[in-house]
């Protein structure tokens, strides 16, 4: 009977009695509280499964604007090089042509100077020529002579008149 008077004794009864009673009565609400539990972290499992299959596909979404964005910018930059490459030779053939005008302008205004200098020079050429044959006649001429030559010509041009 000692054993029913210690106290600890008393204390595992209650308990184990407290449990047999609680089992008994709570079981169903303890069962149904797990169970409720359970189902919610099932729902949330779902969920978070769903999310990620979504975010999944986002990223394949995304990966998939990004490539086609990265061709698309490709796509530019080869038409940018292109278009500069034809704006370089259209510059270069207009630059050809222009160089060309302006060397046939040159060469056109040099061959005007070499004929307005050959013509220049033949003028005073000529008029040396006319100085240096008047000279050497009036030289070689004297005053009788001259008269003479005069009173000819002016005779010759007579009988041409007439």
């Amino acid at each position: 009977m000692e054993l029913l008077a210690d106290e600890h004794t008393w204390l595992v009864i209650s308990f184990v009695a407290f449990l047999a009673v609680a089992w008994r009565f709570g079981k169903d609400a303890i069962l149904k509280v797990l169970d409720g539990r359970i189902a919610e972290i099932k729902k949330e499992i779902q969920t978070a499964e769903t999310l990620r299959i979504e975010a999944q596909e986002l990223l394949a979404q995304y990966q998939r604007k990004h490539r086609d964005a990265m061709k698309d910018a490709e796509k530019i930059i080869a038409d940018a090089k292109k278009g500069a490459e034809a704006s370089r030779k259209e510059a270069e053939a207009a630059l050809a042509q222009s160089m060309e005008r302006r060397e046939a302008q040159l060469q056109e205004r040099i061959k005007r100077m070499e004929q307005a200098a050959i013509s220049e020079i033949q003028s005073y050429a000529a008029d040396l020529a006319m100085k240096a044959a008047s000279k050497i006649v009036s030289d070689m001429l004297d005053k009788k002579t001259g008269d003479k030559l005069v009173e000819q010509s002016i005779k010759d041009l007579s009988t041409q008149i007439h």
